[in-house]
């Protein structure tokens, strides 16, 4: 098992993880359930909830599919007042939309 990142936020961390388990990727949060309340009032990073992958094989995988998440969200939060038509059902979705929220058919391919 390998820590992959921590971070106080424990549903980016849990977002994160079903982005690599849906590549295929068998991960597991360590601290997921620590509760800080009684230890101290300034946060201490040792106890924040950490994704792991279980397969040390499989870490630098996993570092990339989330850098290109990390990008791909990076310039999709520029298109958020663009408009893109879904190509399947015609509906007006916003930019940095993936898939439609009509008929959640791929926005992606659509784009250049």
């Amino acid at each position: 098992m390998r820590e992959l990142f921590r971070e106080a936020d424990s549903t980016i961390v849990g977002h994160m993880k079903s982005i690599l388990e849906s590549e295929g990727i068998a991960t597991v949060i360590r601290n997921e359930h620590l509760c800080m309340a009684g230890f101290s009032e300034v946060p201490i990073p040792e106890f924040f909830p950490a994704l792991n992958v279980i397969h040390d094989e499989d870490y630098p995988r996993a570092l990339q599919v989330l850098k290109e998440y990390v990008e791909n969200s990076r310039i999709n939060a520029g298109k958020v007042n663009e408009e893109v038509a879904c190509p399947s059902c015609g509906e007006i979705n916003p930019g940095n939309f993936e898939a439609c929220w009509s008929c959640e058919s791929l926005l992606a391919l659509t784009r250049k």
